[in-house]
């Protein structure tokens, strides 16, 4: 999220009216409710560790140990646990 002055993209009689109901405050405009993506989408992180989770659970079903995939994937046994027991919706 970026910071942008409304007198530069707002056209004049808007920023005004605007301006009846804040001054001088800081004001976050959401984007429309279709366009906004999840969180993970842009930067690839969610598919990472959704792939990541899969191979996981894959290798635990092949017979590794918790702490086998701890080491490997340098994860605490919680972490390891909650992904190869959690059920799929």
């Amino acid at each position: 999220m970026k910071y942008v002055s409304a007198s530069k993209i707002l056209p004049d009689d808007l920023l005004h009216e605007i301006q009846k109901y804040v001054h001088g405050s800081v004001l976050y405009i959401p984007s429309p409710e279709g366009r906004r993506k999840k969180w993970g989408q842009v930067s690839g992180q969610r598919e990472y560790l959704q792939k990541r989770n899969l191979e996981i659970k894959q290798l635990f079903r092949m017979g590794h140990s918790i702490q086998q995939l701890t080491d490997l994937y340098c994860l605490s046994e919680d972490t390891v646990r909650k992904i190869v027991y959690k059920r799929e919706k």
